[in-house]
C-alpha cells in the first residue's frame, strides 16, 4: 500500500482514508497565523507611513498626499493578490504547492527586509514588490494544501478546517494591527517593519517543520491541462469567474478601511474610555469581530436561517453584497460631519466596521470554501488564485479612481461624499445584476475532493517515511 501513495521523494500523495482531523493541519494552522500578522502588520501602518514618514535619499521627508497614498496602497493590494495566478502556476506545473510556498515564503522574507531598512521611495518600491510576489504566490498554495490533506472520509471536517483557517488569519492580523500602529509612533518604521518581518520568518520555519506529515500532492502538469480545458474545467472555470467578478466589487470597499478609513480617522475623536487609539489601530477590530461572527454565524445564523430559507454559497455572498450598502452610508455620514467642522467619535467606524466584517465574514469564507470544492482535483491552486484575482480587480478599480481624483483639476476633482456614494451606486448595480445571473442557476455546486487510499494501520506511517525535499 505504501508504494502506491508514496513519490520518489517519499512523501505522501494521497489522503489516507480517515475520520480524524490530518496531523499537518495544525503547521498549516500555526503558518497561517504567524504569515498574517507579517502581512496585515506591514498594511496596517503603510499609508500612514508614506504620508507621514517617507523620506529621501538624503534623509528628509519627502512624504505623499494622500491621494497618491492611497494610488500607491491599492496598487501595491492589486499586485499582492495578482501574483497568486503566477504562484498557482508554478504549483500546478512545476513545483507543487509545498515546494512553491517554501521558496516564494523566502522572497517574502526578503521584502519586508528591504522595507525594514530603507526609508525611501525605492526602498519601499522594491520591499512592496518582494512582499507582493512573495505573499501573492504563496496565498492560493496555502489555502488548496490545507484542502489537500482531506479525502471523502473526513471530508465533513473540511468547513471547521476552513473556519480554524480563517480564525488564524484574524487572530494574526487582529495583534498585529494593535501592535504595528503603536511600534512606528513609539520607535519608528524600522522597527515596525522589522517585527511583521521576524513573524514572516517564524511562518516559513513552522511551515517547513511540518513537511513529513503533509500530503505532498505532486505536481500534474497534463492533467492540469486536461481538466483546465476540458468540459467539466470549462463549466467550473465559467461558474467560478463570473461569480470574482461580483466578488471584486466587494473588496473595491472593503480594502479601504486600511486607506480611506485610516485617513479619515485622523480628523476623528480616537479617544475611547479614555485610551487615546492610533488612527491605523481602529482596523484591529474587524479581525477580532471575525472570531466573534465565525462561530456566531456557524452555529447561531446560518442554521436558524436554514430552517427557513435553502441558505446556499449564492445566497451567503448576495447577502454580504447587500450589507455593503449600509457600510457605505455610514462612512459617507462620517465624511459629512468632517466637512461641516465637527470631530465625529470614532464609535462611527466601529459601527461601520460591524456591518464591514458581518459582510466579509459571509462573502470571503464562503467564497474560500465553495473554491476549492468546485474546482476540479489539478486546478484547485489555479482557482483559488483566480478567487485571489477578485481582489487584485477590486483593488486595480480602486486605485484608478484614485489616481483619476489626484490628476483631477479642482473643479473636476470628487470630493470625499461623491467618492463614498460613488462606490455606493457601485455596488447597488452589482446587487441587481448578481441577484439577475443567480437566479438563472449559474452557481448551482458540484463538489470535487481529492481521491483517497484504504486506511491501514499496518501500511504507513507518515511521520516516518519522509526525507528531505
Amino acid at each position: 500500500m505504501g508504494e502506491k501513495i508514496m513519490a520518489k521523494s517519499q512523501y505522501l500523495t494521497a489522503p489516507v482514508a480517515s475520520k480524524e482531523m490530518p496531523k499537518g493541519i495544525p503547521y498549516i494552522v500555526g503558518n497561517e497565523a504567524a504569515e498574517r500578522f507579517s502581512y496585515y502588520g506591514m498594511r496596517a501602518i503603510l499609508v500612514i507611513f508614506l504620508t507621514q514618514y517617507l523620506r529621501n535619499a538624503m534623509g528628509e521627508l519627502d512624504v505623499l498626499s494622500e491621494e497618491a497614498a492611497k494610488e500607491w496602497y491599492h496598487t501595491f493590494m492589486s499586485a499582492a493578490y495578482f501574483f497568486p495566478v503566477i504562484g498557482a502556476l508554478i504549483s500546478d506545473l512545476w513545483l507543487g504547492k509545498y515546494r512553491t510556498i517554501i521558496w516564494l515564503s523566502i522572497v517574502y522574507c526578503l521584502g519586508h527586509l528591504v522595507l525594514a531598512l530603507f526609508e525611501t521611495r525605492t526602498g519601499v518600491m522594491w520591499g512592496l514588490g518582494l512582499i507582493a510576489v512573495g505573499a501573492g504566490g504563496i496565498k492560493p498554495c496555502v489555502s488548496a494544501h490545507v484542502g489537500d490533506q482531506f479525502g471523502k472520509s473526513n471530508q465533513h471536517l473540511l468547513t471547521k478546517v476552513f473556519g480554524w483557517f480563517y480564525f488564524s488569519i484574524n487572530f494574526g492580523a487582529f495583534i498585529s494591527t494593535l501592535l504595528t500602529p503603536l511600534l512606528l509612533a513609539k520607535v519608528g518604521s524600522h522597527i515596525a517593519f522589522g517585527v511583521p518581518g521576524i513573524l514572516m520568518f517564524i511562518a516559513t520555519i513552522v511551515f517547513w517543520m511540518g513537511r513529513h506529515v503533509f500530503v505532498h500532492i505532486p505536481a500534474d502538469p497534463k492533467g492540469f491541462l486536461k481538466e483546465l480545458f476540458g468540459g467539466v474545467g470549462v463549466q467550473s472555470f465559467i461558474k467560478l469567474a463570473v461569480l470574482y467578478l461580483f466578488i471584486a466589487v466587494f473588496w473595491s470597499v472593503y480594502d479601504q478601511n486600511g486607506s480611506e478609513w485610516v485617513l479619515q480617522a485622523q480628523h476623528m475623536n480616537l479617544n475611547v474610555m479614555g485610551l487615546e487609539l492610533q488612527p491605523a489601530q481602529v482596523q484591529s477590530l474587524n479581525p477580532i469581530l471575525v472570531l466573534i461572527y465565525i462561530p456566531l454565524f456557524s452555529y447561531v445564523l446560518y442554521p436558524a436561517l436554514g430552517k427557513v430559507i435553502r441558505l446556499n454559497a449564492a445566497l451567503k455572498i448576495g447577502m454580504g453584497l447587500v450589507l455593503l450598502l449600509p457600510v457605505l452610508l455610514i462612512i459617507t455620514h462620517v465624511q459629512k460631519l468632517i466637512d461641516a467642522g465637527q470631530t465625529p467619535t470614532i464609535y462611527w467606524h466601529f459601527l461601520a466596521f460591524a456591518v464591514l466584517t458581518a459582510s466579509e465574514v459571509m462573502i470571503y469564507q464562503t467564497g474560500l470554501e465553495y473554491t476549492y470544492t468546485q474546482s476540479p482535483k489539478s486546478i484547485k491552486s489555479f482557482m483559488m488564485s483566480l478567487y485571489l484575482l477578485s481582489v487584485s480587480l477590486g483593488n486595480l478599480f480602486t486605485a484608478q479612481v484614485n489616481k483619476f481624483i489626484s490628476h483631477s483639476s479642482e473643479e473636476d476633482r470628487l470630493t470625499e461624499v461623491e467618492y463614498n456614494m460613488f462606490f455606493f451606486k457601485v455596488v447597488a448595480v452589482t446587487i441587481v445584476l448578481f441577484a439577475i445571473v443567480a437566479a438563472f442557476g449559474l452557481f448551482r455546486e458540484k463538489s470535487f475532493l481529492q481521491d483517497e487510499v484504504p486506511g491501514d494501520d499496518d501500511d504507513i506511517d507518515p511521520t516516518s517515511t519522509a526525507v528531505n525535499q
